[in-house]
């Protein structure tokens, strides 16, 4: 088995990332994973995190502060690195991160046919909020 190292994301890891977020049903029609990753460069790229096995990218977490809340998204383990203790190493890692920004609470969006992520989510101490999401498209990727 590789080791799998956790690292900020660099250019050379796009194809792989995308790659990744295919795999894992990250990618929707309305959202183009490529310039999404452009827009995270422009702001805290250093809370854009990628876990590599030497050979490609297995775990991705993409992360933001705004002052009041930290957010995650596009976090995405490789289907098979499952189960073997990655996502909870990436959620460390970022929850770090963000805490040393003084970050307060993260919030993050599962979709609500994502049983499986919701269920990690829940093991590692999230609980689902009483909050609506809503949203509105300023780009049209």
């Amino acid at each position: 088995m590789q080791t799998v190292t956790l690292r900020s994301f660099n250019s050379k890891d796009t194809d792989s990332v995308v790659d990744l977020w295919t795999i894992s049903g990250l990618v929707r029609p309305w959202n183009d994973p490529r310039k999404d990753i452009e827009r995270k460069l422009l702001v805290q790229p250093e809370l854009f995190l990628v876990a590599h096995d030497g050979l490609r990218v297995v775990g991705t977490a993409m992360a933001g502060y705004d002052g009041h809340r930290g957010w995650i998204h596009y976090f995405a383990i490789h289907p098979e690195q499952q189960g073997r203790g990655l996502g909870r190493r990436l959620l460390q890692d970022i929850e770090q991160r963000l805490g040393a920004l003084g970050c307060p609470k993260i919030h993050l969006n599962v979709r609500s046919t994502n049983e499986a992520a919701a269920g990690f989510w829940r093991a590692v101490g999230y609980a689902p909020s009483d909050s609506l999401t809503f949203a509105r498209r300023l780009i049209t990727d």
